[in-house]
């Protein structure tokens, strides 16, 4: 099932055509690189590159009896390329092959995500424009604070996704570095300069120093990257799963037709791709956390990474490439409900603008704490009683009256003014985005 959610640009990167594909790239130009310096006939090499070819299922055979993966490729190679395949592998490790593919493959799908999420990036500006003075309630502690606007969460949004663009250019610039530098990094039995040569042609650099592995905090950093954006995403769902609400109801999912909520309740419409962006953010997070674990190794090096490799990063660019799939889509298809922002604005009658009533009593004298108490007072009546609202109760009060007059409340109670610097806001943030 889950080819049925891979792009396929990703999942070629990952499929084990591509990956020995990619080894028998590294193997020919380390061989260019030698047969350059006078190390092998230029016949030979031809031959090499003419010739040089694996099958799949062939190697998998032959893993059956090496329990080698890179000598069961190799022995397959020498079958094609017949005695010129012995200028093949010299003086490299098995490693030099393993860590340069990984690191061109884990730079091709992070390039990939970067184009994601910069198509993110922009769909978050659109509906942060669209939604500039969509008034809607503001929440601390999921309890109604002051007015909000619904372009303020999508400029968020964006804000974070700009940030994750710089991880992830950041990460993917760690991770893309080869090695080509022997058994354990010191170039014994091979020039640096073949080194620099299968480096340059893959678009890596060379990995200033290694071991027999190039150390896996620059993997650690980059499925750190990878589970940071997720989080970001699943930021992104909790919030539209909390408005979706039938309680709330100011934004939905998109709701296609011939779409079924429950296989029971024939009126549900859930909001069934935040929940699973949530859910492939806990993968991510769960996978950085083992790409941590990797970092310390035995010496120059054990081989306890590399089985946690092949799943977890694999699976995280994947998991990743389709989550930002999912919000690309949940973001530009999502249906806003003004007038339901309104009415729950208007649900507390009044009481999210006890601060601006509060400092305008401190403006006209009255000390802070005096202030407090008495809009708390009537603050507290009003959530007690529901056929309150708190400019009545302010109005009767006799201590507000001393200091508000009718107009300066009218003033108060007005959400529009509470967004009266959404422009400055903007103008820092989106609308200055080029």
């Amino acid at each position: 099932m889950i080819e049925r959610y891979t792009r396929p640009e990703m999942g070629k990167i990952w499929n084990d055509q591509f990956k020995l594909e990619t080894w028998l790239k590294i193997e020919i130009l380390a061989c260019e690189a030698r047969s350059e310096m006078g190390f092998i006939p230029k016949d030979d090499l031809d031959t090499i590159k003419s010739k040089a070819n694996f099958d799949l299922k062939r190697v998998m055979e032959i893993e059956e009896t090496t329990k080698h993966d890179v000598i069961a490729f190799l022995t397959n190679v020498a079958e094609y390329v017949g005695p010129a395949s012995r200028h093949i592998h010299y003086g490299m490790t098995s490693s030099d092959v393993l860590d340069t593919a990984l690191a061109y493959q884990m730079k091709s799908a992070g390039e990939l995500l970067m184009k994601d999420l910069i198509e993110l990036k922009t769909i978050l500006k659109k509906r942060a424009i669209e939604n500039k003075r969509t008034i809607c309630v503001g929440r601390s502690h999921g309890i109604h604070a002051e007015a909000y606007s619904m372009g303020l969460k999508f400029a968020l949004w964006f804000e974070e996704v700009k940030r994750n663009i710089d991880r992830l250019n950041h990460a993917v610039a760690s991770i893309s570095v080869g090695k080509i530098s022997g058994a354990v990094g010191t170039f014994e039995h091979l020039s640096p300069k073949v080194e620099e040569y299968v480096c340059s042609k893959l678009g890596l650099k060379p990995e200033p120093v290694s071991t027999q592995v190039v150390q896996r905090d620059r993997h650690a950093e980059f499925l750190s990257t990878l589970a940071i954006i997720g989080s970001s995403l699943e930021k992104i769902a909790i919030e539209i799963r909390h408005l979706q609400r039938t309680e709330v109801l100011e934004a939905e999912e998109y709701f296609s037709k011939g779409q079924k909520g429950s296989s029971a309740m024939p009126h549900k419409r859930n909001p069934i791709i935040s929940e699973r962006i949530t859910g492939i953010a806990r993968i991510l997070r769960a996978n950085s956390v083992a790409a941590l674990e990797n970092v310390a190794l035995w010496h120059e090096r054990d081989i306890s990474h590399s089985s946690v490799e092949r799943v977890i990063v694999p699976d995280s660019c994947i998991a990743l490439d389709y989550a930002l799939s999912l919000a690309i889509k949940l973001v530009d298809n999502l249906i806003i409900y003004p007038e339901n922002m309104l009415k729950n604005l208007n649900l507390t009658r009044g009481l999210i603008f006890s601060q601006t009533v509060l400092l305008k009593l401190v403006e006209k004298g009255l000390t802070r704490e005096d202030a407090y108490k008495v809009v708390q007072d009537s603050a507290m009546k009003v959530w007690a009683d529901k056929s309150l609202n708190l400019k009545d109760e302010l109005s009767s009060s006799s201590t507000v009256s001393k200091y508000l007059s009718g107009s300066d409340l009218e003033e108060i109670f007005n959400p529009d003014k509470m967004l009266k610097n959404i422009d400055y806001i903007f103008s820092r943030s989106v609308e200055s985005d080029s």
